[in-house]
């Protein structure tokens, strides 16, 4: 039986079965040995025979893989739904491409939340159950082939194209109540220079909500944490400044309590199909003319420079008046 090796603060394991490698790492050197028992007891002539479902390869993957990611509270929520799902009975050893094509079709028919699941939402769900499958094939042994390989992913929904108008802009302002006396005294208040802030910055709901009075160092706004996983300077503009002044100690928001506010804002206004998020969109179409696509990327924090294109958003009928 193999030697597990301590590597830092875990016990890093590995054997072969059959010219099968098996790899993991684990607390301690029990947990380790222990593992590789395991799977040498349901590896037989090859083939796993394992008697596990795939409700209990869901909470595996939650119990070990989620809880170290920053997207936790998602997966942990969607591994829930699968378990719960049409795929949460099967036996492991025995789920085929078959399952998945239909639970993928069953999805894509839910209209339970009052309309039709997208494709992308269908496609997040997918990867997620396509990393829980090859990590069971891989690391545990209890499966030969993901049963996701060969499943074709549903069309992606078209990117957005909604930017908020300055007319817009001016109606959520006045539906949260600001400007007032120009004075930052409510919630509501606090809410619009948040989206205002967000037009100047390009920053996300959540990365605006982290900001405090530390945060902000002359021009700069220092993102400790952000949605990749980085910290990010962001470099604010002469308005962006002069909101800060506002509130120099944060927005005192979080993003729950942002996204109520702002869509109660907006219902108020009779705004429909708008989103914060859309202040990200309508940020990146303002900084594209005036700094180039490379400063852009690393304002908005993309190192995919594809993924500006999501928010670049300005009409051809703007781009037709440049030319």
């Amino acid at each position: 039986m193999a030697s597990p090796e301590k590597d830092g603060k875990v016990w890093r394991h590995r054997f072969m079965v059959n010219r099968k490698r098996f790899s993991g790492t684990f607390d301690t050197k029990r947990a380790a040995l222990e593992w590789e028992t395991e799977k040498r007891s349901v590896l037989k002539g090859g083939k796993a025979q394992v008697n596990k479902t795939c409700a209990e390869a869901f909470k595996e993957y939650g119990d070990k893989i989620s809880t170290k990611k920053r997207g936790e509270k998602w997966e942990l929520m969607r591994l829930a739904k699968f378990a719960n799902s049409s795929l949460g009975p099967i036996k492991i050893a025995e789920i085929t491409t078959a399952h998945i094509v239909a639970w993928r079709d069953s999805r894509l028919r839910d209209t339970s939340n009052g309309k039709p699941i997208s494709g992308s939402t269908v496609n997040r769900e997918m990867k997620l159950l396509s990393n829980v499958f090859s990590v069971a094939r891989k690391e545990w042994g209890w499966l030969e082939v993901s049963p996701t390989k060969d499943v074709s992913r549903p069309k992606e929904a078209k990117p957005r194209t909604r930017i908020p108008t300055d007319q817009e802009i001016e109606a959520l302002c006045l539906a949260l109540n600001w400007p007032k006396d120009g004075v930052p005294s409510l919630t509501q208040h606090r809410v619009a220079l948040a989206f205002l802030f967000a037009i100047e910055t390009g920053m996300r709901a959540g990365e605006i909500c982290s900001l405090t009075a530390d945060s902000v160092k002359g021009s700069v706004a220092h993102l400790a944490m952000t949605k990749n996983g980085h910290s990010r300077d962001v470099p604010l503009s002469a308005r962006a400044l002069e909101i800060w002044k506002m509130v120099p100690k944060g927005f005192d928001l979080t993003p729950p309590l942002l996204d109520a506010t702002f869509r109660k804002a907006k219902k108020a206004a009779c705004i429909e199909g708008l989103t914060f998020h859309d202040s990200r969109a309508l940020a990146v179409t303002r900084l594209s003319k005036k700094v180039d696509v490379l400063t852009l990327a690393r304002i908005i924090g993309h190192s995919n420079l594809k993924l500006l294109m999501v928010y670049y958003r300005e009409s051809a009928e703007d781009i037709a008046a440049k030319l």
